[in-house]
């Protein structure tokens, strides 16, 4: 019997440009309500939230004003709201927030949620990029130290890369190695530089390691920062690396695909890359340097 599990994205601009942080966490939370209920009408059972989804991309600048954005998991109100919200339609849910471990210990993460509403446990950010221009992250997040947990959802087996992570793929390869059957990215990325690497990287990571990939970005310019246009074009990619759904350049969508997850043993059974690892070849991978010996 085929394993076929349709899962959806969701890609947003900014709701409310404004200095009131909870004016602006309310818009943006309403907002992604009514897009969570085009997902239910459209029979989506695993869906995931872009990063942040409860405001704009704040990185942009350096203002400890955000740190008001925070909430503990899974016992904040935006993780507590979107359990209500699974279990009322049976859908897993992604859910990315701005994360307090304590005061003045704060995490970019993602909160998983099964179809019942059951917390199943967080992935925290692990590469925190500080790029010139508008990409100050290190001001905000302290790298993820929970490494890189698969949770068993009722419909698959999930794993979270956030954003800058999809630039690293040793920790694509974990979250394969730890199970993965499909792995969720929600981003914030603007054209430019890097827009290249987004149907390159991701669909590598997919190849290499036999799963499926579920990639998002926000869309829109936000003010006051202007610092490029997120351009959406989230898509789904399959174990052979091949982009199966795609969303918009410049709407608010929700991306729907199904995938068959019977296809993961299929490839694997093909590509034998994990049996062909030569993990005690790899030591270099945990130096800074990369070297292993004095060279001759």
């Amino acid at each position: 019997m085929s394993r076929t599990v349709r899962c959806g994205l969701i890609q947003a601009s900014n709701a409310l440009n404004s200095r009131s942080l909870p004016q602006v966490k309310k818009a943006m939370i309403e907002k992604h309500l009514k897009l969570i209920e085009q997902a239910a009408k459209k029979k989506v059972k695993i869906l995931c939230l872009q990063e942040l989804f409860y405001g704009p991309y704040f990185c942009a600048e350096q203002d400890a004003r955000w740190y008001d954005l925070t909430e503990r998991v899974p016992d904040g109100p935006s993780t507590q709201l979107m359990q209500k919200i699974a279990a009322k339609h049976g859908m897993a849910i992604v859910v990315p927030v701005y994360e307090e471990q304590m005061p003045g210990l704060y995490f970019n993460t993602a909160a998983v949620i099964d179809a019942d509403g059951r917390y199943l446990g967080k992935y925290r950010k692990h590469h925190i990029p500080h790029v010139h221009p508008g990409f100050w992250e290190k001001f905000y997040f302290t790298p993820g130290d929970l490494g890189y947990p698969v949770f068993a959802t009722k419909y698959a087996r999930v794993g979270v890369y956030i954003c800058y992570d999809r630039h690293f793929p040793e920790g694509a390869r974990v979250l394969g190695l730890n199970g993965a059957e499909i792995v969720f990215n929600p981003s914030a990325t603007v054209a430019g530089l890097s827009e290249y690497l987004w149907e390159l990287e991701q669909p590598a990571h997919a190849a290499a390691n036999g799963y499926f990939v579920g990639a998002i970005n926000r869309v829109g310019r936000e003010k006051p920062w202007n610092i490029g246009e997120f351009y959406g074009k989230s898509y789904f990619c399959n174990p052979r690396g091949k982009i199966i759904a795609q969303a918009s350049r410049d709407k608010d969508e929700v991306l729907v695909a199904d995938l068959d997850l019977d296809m993961i043993q299929e490839v694997r059974r093909i590509w034998q890359f994990y049996r062909d690892r030569r993990p005690e070849t790899y030591t270099a991978l945990t130096t800074q340097t990369g070297q292993t010996a004095a060279a001759n």
